[in-house]
């Protein structure tokens, strides 16, 4: 029943938890904002829109699609190793976060990935809708390792489901521009990825830029000794964004958005 409910699934708890972010936002906003919000925020929609259009184009490329045919052959790891229901349930879920989390890092490493990640790293400001601010090739990108990652696993189509609400949920949430209590971002950043340990990831410094790689679960940033816990320069007076992309009709515009891979003089993510 899960299986075929997908769509509406991960429609639900998207809707629900943009809108409840929406909400924090404007009632215990963590910073001010610095960029024209109206442009940048249209931008953002308006690529979240395409892309979501585009991968529905591609529908049968998904993870969901490989779970399936995994499940159906007895295919991936999983079932080599045997793993009952819940074990496989688990590690889909921890292993497709690593996955995320090495992929995140490969696109700041390699220059011809950084040009399409960079896009999202231009945004000038920082919010719920920064979370959805990724190129269209990286959307297609990130869709084709996840489907490699699921194939080699053989995790499951619960499984498969589960990672996708939880990864859309936690990326809007750590996107966000939300106030959290010191002592509860210390708690949860030792589970999760909080706003305060994300946003560090968006310094304009180029050593902050590469920390702090995690989506969902904090501890891949700890064990590989990518994780800072604060900016140098204080949450609140902090620039976000990229030293050589400061032009918001660049950086918040949409054609701007899409283009921005094809032009010239990207520093890479080293």
């Amino acid at each position: 029943m899960i299986v075929a409910e997908e769509g509406w699934i991960r429609l639900g708890s998207f809707v629900a938890v943009l809108l409840m972010m929406n909400l924090w936002e404007w009632l215990a906003p963590r910073r001010q904002w610095k960029a024209q919000k109206s442009p940048r925020l249209c931008g953002n929609y308006l690529l979240a829109v395409l892309n979501t259009l585009v991968l529905r184009i591609a529908t049968p490329l998904s993870a969901m699609a490989v779970a399936l045919v995994c499940e159906q052959r007895e295919f991936g790891l999983f079932y080599f190793f045997e793993l009952g229901d819940t074990a496989n349930l688990v590690a889909t879920i921890l292993l497709l976060d690593f996955a995320i989390y090495s992929q995140h890092v490969l696109f700041h490493i390699m220059p011809v990935f950084w040009r399409i990640h960079q896009i999202h790293h231009a945004d000038l400001d920082l919010d719920v809708s920064s979370g959805l601010r990724f190129h269209t090739l990286e959307i297609l990108l990130s869709m084709l390792i996840k489907m490699g990652a699921v194939a080699v696993l053989g995790a499951s189509a619960r499984g498969v489901i589960l990672f996708e609400v939880i990864l859309n949920a936690t990326a809007m949430f750590n996107h966000s521009n939300v106030k959290l209590p010191l002592k509860l971002d210390a708690v949860l950043r030792m589970l999760i990825v909080t706003p305060d340990m994300h946003r560090v990831h968006h310094s304009i410094y180029r050593q902050e830029t590469n920390s702090n790689f995690g989506f969902s679960l904090s501890c891949w940033d700890r064990l590989f000794r990518t994780y800072i816990e604060q900016p140098r320069d204080g949450h609140e007076e902090m620039q976000i964004g990229l030293s050589e992309c400061r032009d918001e009709k660049t950086a918040d515009r949409l054609w701007g958005m899409l283009k921005m891979p094809f032009g010239k003089n990207r520093d890479a993510g080293e």
